[in-house]
């Protein structure tokens, strides 16, 4: 559930162009903010009838017990409520609010836009069967700890009732669905069984409920169990002579890009940008690469091609890296190392009473990323945060050590920064911290992914493990983000082939075979996503570097990280304009 942002400057005065008079006029805007933030706090409570597993997603527990059947009915209802909020909205003159409000009217009014357009014109639940998924809501109520045991498994219990009739629904709407999206449905669908069966059995063992209320409990689970393994098996038998394909096509993925990004640069802008910074990566890779060949690569005869010599260096130095049953307990490790470099060098306050869990990634999240963060919404500040780590346990040895030569120790370390610290896991703390719910319920993702990749660099700068070897793979994981939005667009608007985009992501970007064939899985089930990190980076840099020009001497680091992250998850063209509104307000 996640436009062009429109700069408003609140004009107090405006010339008469009337005849030869020059006579200046004062118009007076009506403060509108008390207006509308009671008009948020009424939105963000219907909002969440509408959508009571995205309010549970969030920390707001009310409707824990209802799960939606996802059939016309529900949709109408989704259209409707964008268009009242619509019609709402224009009764703000955005002009009367200040710039935190400005901010989520903006916010608000583009959901309210891509939800409809999303319904009306994209039409996912019609080819995306993995979009019909129940196991992460139910698995969210066991993990958390937000209230007594009993209590969420009572409103587990109550949840379950609507699973068959979900499924049902799932079917109805299913026309033409891709190849790709059916295998991923199928596979992420049966995974989550263990939902179910394993971690729910585990809760109950923990519980003192009579031997009726336990049995009641199971005998729904197994109705539930037999909903999703009848919806697989449906998948599997469905007669599909004609699917779409899994590309969006210019026009939509143009669209798309608008409402989920928000970077105030079209689809076509910011590829043109990472086509540029490709070429730009490549030559600082060289020099690294040549001045690295003789410590690794002794006597050998360097080759003349610039990116082979570059991909034999990689490719020694990636030799170095934990072994496959060592891979979660590495990462582990690595959580309090970051946060003591960070403290050393007062980059930014970490909170240590918010706790990050490195855990196994869970079944039902299996088969698009291999790392992930879930964070706690901003209704449940004090959740835990887990670092969701992809398991090499059922993997053969070849495909296990080319996983691992991808996540070599350098790439390894960067790897956390960007999911966990000073990455994602620190942004959504501050997140969750706020004033704004809507800046934090409606977080842009470019600006999530943004500062993860930001982090990056900023950790380097700063001395983290500064070496000729971390830079290069540095440059390397960067160009991994750059390719992310060449592979998407080239993909989903110019018809890339897999034998080209592979050859784009072994040979161009350096990546691993593993990682190469992960990717185009992920650019099949996937769309827009793989830009928000170039176009979110670009911008916060870009942004930083600017201030540090302006303030000169007196930059501060670590207060510029607090700031930005004070405003929530906000499109960073927004955090810009509240930061540099703050700026020259204090500076009068």
């Amino acid at each position: 559930m996640k436009k062009v942002f429109l700069a408003s400057i609140v004009c107090i005065s405006i010339a008469s162009c009337g005849g030869d008079s020059k006579t200046t006029k004062t118009k007076t805007v009506a403060d509108m903010n008390p207006q509308f933030d009671k008009y948020k706090e009424q939105f963000i409570e219907n909002l969440w009838k509408i959508y009571p597993g995205w309010a549970s997603s969030q920390g707001y527990h009310k409707y824990d017990t209802i799960l939606v059947v996802p059939n016309d009915e529900a949709r109408a209802k989704e259209v409707a409520f964008a268009k009242a909020n619509l019609d709402s909205l224009k009764s703000f003159d955005v002009n009367g609010l200040n710039n935190n409000n400005k901010t989520d009217y903006y916010m608000i009014e583009n959901q309210l836009k891509s939800t409809e357009w999303g319904i009306n014109e994209q039409k996912s639940f019609e080819w995306n069967p993995s979009e019909y998924n129940v196991s992460g809501a139910f698995a969210e109520i066991l993990a958390g700890n937000y209230d007594s045991l009993d209590v969420r498994l009572r409103n587990f219990y109550l949840k379950m009732y609507n699973i068959p009739a979900y499924y049902e629904a799932a079917k109805k709407n299913i026309k033409n669905p891709t190849v790709e999206h059916t295998q991923l449905a199928i596979e992420q669908n049966l995974g989550g069984i263990s939902v179910f069966e394993t971690d729910l059995q585990d809760a109950l063992n923990k519980v003192k409920f009579g031997e009726h209320e336990k049995q009641s409990i199971e005998a729904t689970a197994k109705q539930a169990v037999a909903a999703i393994k009848d919806f697989a098996d449906w998948l599997k038998k469905l007669e599909n002579k004609t699917p779409k394909s899994f590309r969006l096509g210019k026009d939509l993925y143009a669209k798309k890009f608008e409402f989920d990004i928000q970077s105030g640069y079209s689809a076509d802008v910011v590829y043109e940008k990472a086509l540029a910074r490709k070429k730009e990566l490549h030559e600082k890779m060289f020099e690294l690469a040549d001045k690295l060949w003789d410590k690794y690569l002794k006597k050998a005869v360097k080759p003349t091609d610039k990116l082979v010599l570059i991909k034999q260096v990689i490719d020694k130095i990636s030799e170095k890296h934990v072994k496959p049953n060592e891979f979660q307990s590495a990462i582990e490790k690595q959580m309090p190392e970051l946060i003591e470099f960070i403290k050393q060098k007062d980059l930014i306050y970490i909170d240590p009473s918010k706790p990050l869990v490195v855990r196994k990634e869970p079944d039902y999240m299996a088969g698009v990323a291999g790392a992930s963060i879930s964070a706690p919404g901003p209704y449940d500040k004090n959740g835990n945060t887990y670092y969701n780590v992809g398991s090499l346990a059922i993997w053969d040895k070849d495909r296990a050590e080319s996983y691992l030569r991808e996540y070599n120790h350098y790439i390894l370390q960067i790897l956390n920064i960007h999911e966990a610290i000073p990455g994602h896991y620190t942004q959504l703390v501050y997140s969750n911290q706020s004033p704004s719910l809507i800046k934090a319920i409606f977080g842009n993702g470019a600006m999530i992914e943004g500062w993860a990749v930001y982090t990056e660099r900023m950790m380097l700068e700063n001395g983290y493990e500064n070496s000729d070897e971390m830079w290069l793979m540095y440059y390397k994981w960067n160009l991994r983000t750059t390719c992310n939005t060449i592979l998407d667009y080239s993909v989903h608007t110019k018809d890339m082939s897999k034998e080209a985009a592979l050859n784009l992501l072994t040979n161009e970007a350096f990546q691993q075979k593993a990682e190469a064939e992960g990717k185009w899985r992920r650019v099949s089930v996937t769309q827009v996503q793989l830009c928000s990190y170039f176009s979110g980076y670009t911008e916060i840099y870009d942004f930083r570097e600017e201030l540090k020009k302006e303030a000169g001497d007196k930059f501060n680091l670590k207060q510029f990280h607090e700031k930005f992250l004070s405003y929530g998850s906000a499109p960073v063209k927004y955090i810009k304009e509240l930061m540099l509104s703050e700026t020259a307000k204090s500076s009068k």
